[in-house]
This record gives structure tokens, sequence and C-alpha cells, in this order.
């Protein structure tokens, strides 16, 4: 394969340590650019820009491509839940369907949240993981419709608390989205938002359910992992 940091003047470590900070946490450019330069490194917070539109979509493909293939056990159980995105004004709706550990398998952005976008976001996301045994979601009358289509309507689960799951999944982006001062368009949050869920998943250790020595372990694993990136 064909080295992607050939033509750059940063080293490839650089480059990602920069996409991880911006993306992983919930900080400016600016702040990326602050943290940089306080370990001898003087870029500008365009540069970091630049760096995240151009590896953070190729870091998050090879994350999730190594994910598709050991996530067999993700079809028991999907929680499927929408959220509301300003953009300039107007309301916009990301999608996420997440699995029965907390991990997002994937997000999508629309304009509406009707039948044809919830049937379109279902297919997307059973097109990549094959089709769960049993579906979370509200209440919302698209997702029962959409199901109707697909022929999975038997398999819709809807409770006051069962949904929990997705919902806390939405807490990471919004405190993203909250750093980054709202999205320009639709593209740019369906492209952040798919970067963002493949490293999220990638760093989250659940570090509230194992011991602190399993933790260091795992995160150490994953650490070591995004290192090997587009090696």
């Amino acid at each position: 394969m064909r080295n992607p940091f050939r033509y750059f003047n940063s080293s490839a470590e650089v480059i990602r340590i920069a996409v991880m900070l911006y993306i992983r946490y919930p900080l400016s450019l600016r702040q990326v650019e602050d943290l940089l330069f306080e370990r001898g490194i003087d870029i500008s917070h365009e540069t970091v820009r630049f760096w995240w539109n151009r590896f953070g979509p190729m870091f998050a493909a090879e994350i999730r491509k190594c994910r598709v293939d050991h996530r067999s056990y993700s079809r028991w159980r999907w929680h499927l839940d929408e959220v509301f995105v300003r953009i300039n004004g107007d309301t916009h709706y990301l999608w996420r369907a997440v699995d029965h550990e907390g991990e997002v398998l994937e997000v999508f952005a629309t304009k509406r949240r009707d039948r044809r976008a919830a049937l379109k976001f279902l297919k997307r996301a059973m097109k990549r993981y094959g089709r769960p045994q049993s579906i979370v979601t509200d209440r919302l009358r698209s997702y029962r419709a959409a199901m109707k289509i697909m022929g999975v309507a038997d398999r819709q689960e809807c409770g006051r608390w069962l949904n929990n799951r997705a919902e806390n999944s939405h807490q990471p982006f919004r405190r993203r989205e909250g750093a980054m001062a709202k999205f320009r368009d639709i593209k740019t949050l369906q492209k952040f938002a798919s970067a963002h869920a493949s490293i999220h998943n990638h760093f989250n250790q659940d570090r509230h359910l194992n011991r602190r020595d399993v933790y260091k372990q795992n995160r150490s694993a994953a650490l070591h992992e995004w290192r090997q990136l587009a090696a």
C-alpha cells in the first residue's frame, strides 16, 4: 500500500496524535494547536483541520474494517435512536445504531426522520452487520414503517427504559459538538460523526467494568493498534 504520509513534512506519529486529540476529546482546533506546541510541535490550527479531514475518515475506516470481521455477536440486539442537530438554523437528524454492549455500529445524518430516512438507515446498517435478533427503538412511527418493509417488524421492542443504551451513546458526540461550535453542513456532520464513532469505539475500554490492571492492558493495546494505522 502506498504511504499516505509520503508528501507531508510532519511525521506520521505527529499526524496520528493530532487527529486523535481533535476527534477523541472535546477540544477545539486551537486547543489542539496549543497542546502540540507544549510538546515542541509548532503547527497551525488550520493544519489540524486539514489533517483530520484527510486522515480521520481513513483511520476510522481501518478501525471499522477490523471490527466488522470480529463483531458477529453484534447481531444479538441493536438499540436505535436519533438526535436533533442544528445546522445554519435548520434542524437535521443524526441516527445511531448501538449494539448490546454500547458500541456504536452506524451513524447516519438526514434532513428528515420519516419512513424513507429510517429505511435508508436500516439498510445501511444491516448491509454492513447483518440482521439483528431484536431491535430496540423508541415509539417513532418511522421505525415501525421501515421495519415492515424490510420484514423485521416482529423483532422491534419498545419500552420506557429499554433504549437507555442508545440515549447514553449520544453523550460523547454532544460534548464534542459543543466544542466544535456546531457544523457547517450535513456532509461535514456525517463525515465527523462517522469518524468520531469509530475512534470512540476503539478507545472505549469500559473502565467501570474492569479491574485497573485489565483496563491498563486494554488501553495500551488500543494505543498500540492506533499507532499501527496506515503504517
